[in-house]
């Protein structure tokens, strides 16, 4: 039964690291993301990265989908 304890200590430290990494991953993911999607609509890709990155992370992502401006050339039908 010990290796079975062993086995679950081995899998929670795993999940932890996991769950870490992902807790870093997508707030700097999604920021490279608004920074490349603000410089091709015109804006400044710095301080859109930025405040999605510390605006509490997802409502920073969600505020820049809304509001952001039409790209350059867009003509809707």
């Amino acid at each position: 039964m010990g290796d079975l304890g062993d086995l679950g200590n081995a899998l929670g430290v795993l999940g932890v690291l996991l769950l870490i990494g992902a807790a870093i991953a997508l707030p700097l993911f999604t920021s490279i993301w608004a920074y490349g999607d603000a410089e091709r609509r015109g804006k400044s890709g710095c301080l859109v990265a930025i405040l999605v990155f510390f605006l509490s992370w997802p409502l920073g992502l969600i505020l820049w989908i809304v509001f952001r401006p039409e790209p350059p050339g867009y003509r809707p039908y």
